[in-house]
């Protein structure tokens, strides 16, 4: 994914220019329809000056819109009297629905891969579940498209302007929220005008500059995913319901009423994955913004990749450009030791030490063949630069209540 010169990353995961591997000139393209798709690509490439781009049609494309967080950003010397406006970073993927794989002969695949019995991997429930997870990555992307998102807040209905979407069919694009007397914690349902159905609308959240803020891992810190293993990998994404990580749920709810943080749940799962891992979040976590990477897949190898290739980079790279928005918050970050949040987490504190105020790895040994992550060894070279007080690596979630309620006093204290 690396370029001479790379676009600034969103907080979806996404580069606003980004190409990504999810190619388009990769994918399965409708024989009739191929000379179409190259003058889509080639708009794609001019940006949001192209003359071919066009709106994205409800009868041939799907859209999905991403939750996100509203900020105000941070002026050092603001006017006096004036009111803080607020923005966001809007995030959606459009995909075609004409044409679209089937997913028999993949369904055969990660049921191979992953061991399951079965010609579909198992009975119909299973096979359903499957068909469910692995279409968005077989629907083939939209490029130049644009779409209007209609918003209502503070009173006031706006409309705004979106796109064209990239060469990935994402569009991510900062948008000015006339919402200058909403206050911290609002939450408003933006939606694409013309589209139907919740994965249309979003959930944007108003967080104001001060107070605490929550990024978490997702795969073996709330949910089991078995990231060292590749077939577990399949397995717990494709075939199984997800799991929560036990005292997980109970323990980020009580987080929630400590520090009424803002919530941010940083992944290295491709984005395709944003249906089943936003209704997870939903299912048994507090609410806040899912970022995902940008990072699609042609094969089961690049899939496994997408969990495990550059997560340290990728990390840092994310939490910068969510500092850039919030850089008054005070943060806790959570993790666990299957990748490299711990190193990732280490490097974020040594640039930002007044920003990142703890943080707590989980230590995964429900999983095969992690002896050398687990090694003390590791987290001390890790975390050689960071105060002890800062760390902790917890196995369970009841070690953990004391370092969140004295994270609490620190809001008596100020």
């Amino acid at each position: 994914m690396a370029q001479d010169q790379p676009a600034e990353p969103s907080a979806s995961g996404t580069k606003q220019s980004e190409t990504g591997n999810a190619d388009p000139a990769q994918r399965p393209a409708v024989p009739e329809r191929r000379g179409s798709a190259f003058l889509d690509f080639f708009s794609s490439l001019m940006g949001s000056k192209s003359p071919l781009a066009h709106a994205a049609d409800p009868h041939r494309n799907t859209v999905w819109l991403l939750d996100n967080t509203a900020y105000q950003p941070v002026l050092d010397a603001p006017e006096q009297g004036t009111s803080q406006s607020w923005q966001a970073e809007v995030v959606a993927c459009i995909f075609e629905t004409e044409g679209r794989e089937d997913v028999g002969q993949v369904i055969a695949t990660i049921a191979d891969h992953s061991g399951i019995d079965g010609e579909y991997g198992g009975d119909q429930e299973t096979r359903e579940i499957m068909v469910q997870r692995l279409q968005p990555f077989l629907d083939r992307v939209s490029p130049a498209r644009t779409v209007t998102l209609d918003v209502a807040v503070d009173g006031a209905k706006q409309t705004l302007p979106l796109g064209p979407s990239d060469r990935n069919g994402i569009i991510s694009q900062t948008v000015d929220l006339d919402a200058s007397r909403v206050i911290d914690g609002t939450v408003v349902h933006p939606r694409v005008r013309g589209f139907a159905g919740p994965a249309a609308t979003m959930e944007t959240r108003f967080a104001g500059p001060e107070g605490w803020m929550v990024i978490s891992d997702i795969d073996d810190t709330i949910k089991r995913t078995m990231t060292s293993e590749p077939t577990g990998i399949l397995r717990t994404t494709f075939a199984e319901e997800p799991v929560p990580i036990a005292g997980m749920p109970e323990f980020y709810r009580h987080v929630q009423g400590e520090l009424n943080p803002t919530w941010f749940y940083l992944s290295a799962s491709p984005y395709n994955l944003y249906p089943f891992l936003h209704q997870f979040l939903h299912t048994y976590y507090c609410p806040g913004t899912l970022v995902l990477r940008d990072y699609s897949w042609m094969d089961i190898n690049g899939l496994i990749k997408s969990f495990t290739e550059k997560t340290q980079e990728y990390k840092v790279d994310r939490m910068q450009k969510i500092r850039g928005w919030f850089p008054r918050r005070r943060v806790l970050c959570i993790g666990d030791s299957t990748q490299k949040d711990p190193e990732a987490y280490a490097e974020m504190y040594c640039r930002y030490p007044d920003w990142i105020h703890a943080i707590l790895i989980r230590k995964v040994t429900d999983v095969e063949h992690m002896e050398e992550k687990n090694r003390p060894e590791r987290f001390a070279e890790a975390f050689k630069n960071v105060p002890a007080h800062v760390w902790t690596v917890f196995e369970d979630t009841k070690e953990l209540y004391d370092v969140v309620d004295k994270l609490g006093m620190e809001d008596q204290a100020l």
